[in-house]
C-alpha cells in the first residue's frame, strides 16, 4: 500500500515535473518571438510557467475528480478502497482501466472529452498567461499578445504532453497485469 503511494506521488511529479520544463521552454521562446528582448523573455519565461504550473496541478486534479466520478458510483469506489486497504485485493486487481490504487490521469477516451479539457485547460491558461504578462511588462498590448499566442502554442504542447503521458500510463498498466504476483509465491 505505502510501495504504491510513493509510486503514484513520483509519477504524478514526475508528470507535473515535464509539464513545467515543456511549458518554461515554450513560454521563453514565444515570449522573446514577441518582445525581442531575451530578458523580458526570460522573466516571462521563468515566472509565468511556475504560475502555469500550479494551475495545471489543479487542472488535472479536477479533470481526474469527473473522470472518477464518471467511472465509478460511490457504494463500487467505497467498497473498492476497502477491499484494497484490507488486502484482500491483489496488486494487479488494484490497478484496474479507471486506475483505482495509483490512479491515472489519462486523457478521457471520448472526443468531447478531450475536446472540453483541451477548451478548459486553454481559458486557464490565457488568464494566467495576460495576468502575469502584464505584471512584467505593464503593457496591455504585449500581454494580450503574449496571453493569446503563447496559451495556443502551449495548448498544442499540452495535448501531446498529456497524449504521451496517457501512452505511459497506459504501457505501465499493460506490463503490472503482466508481471508475476510474488508476494504469493514464498
Amino acid at each position: 500500500m505505502v510501495r504504491t503511494l510513493i509510486t503514484t506521488a513520483r509519477r504524478l511529479a514526475l508528470k507535473i515535473a515535464s509539464y513545467g520544463l515543456m511549458h518554461l521552454v515554450v513560454a521563453i521562446l514565444v515570449a522573446f518571438a514577441i518582445t525581442r528582448d531575451w530578458r523580458l523573455a526570460l522573466a516571462v519565461g521563468v515566472i509565468e510557467p511556475v504560475f502555469q504550473t500550479i494551475a495545471y496541478s489543479i487542472h488535472d486534479h479536477i479533470w481526474h475528480r469527473i473522470e472518477r466520478r464518471r467511472q465509478l458510483s460511490g457504494l463500487e469506489e467505497a467498497s473498492e478502497a476497502f477491499t484494497a486497504r484490507l488486502a484482500l485485493m491483489a496488486p494487479h486487481e488494484q490497478i484496474h482501466p479507471h486506475g483505482h490504487a495509483g490512479h491515472s490521469h489519462a486523457l478521457p477516451r471520448s472526443l468531447s472529452h478531450v475536446a472540453l479539457k483541451t477548451v478548459t485547460y486553454g481559458l486557464m491558461h490565457f488568464m494566467v498567461a495576460v495576468i502575469v504578462a502584464f505584471a512584467l511588462t505593464r503593457d496591455w498590448r504585449i500581454a494580450l499578445a503574449i496571453g493569446t499566442i503563447e496559451p495556443l502554442v502551449q495548448t498544442v504542447f499540452f495535448t501531446l504532453h498529456d497524449r504521451i503521458w496517457s501512452r505511459i500510463e497506459a504501457r505501465r498498466g499493460r506490463s503490472s497485469h503482466q508481471a508475476p504476483d510474488l508476494s504469493n509465491a514464498a
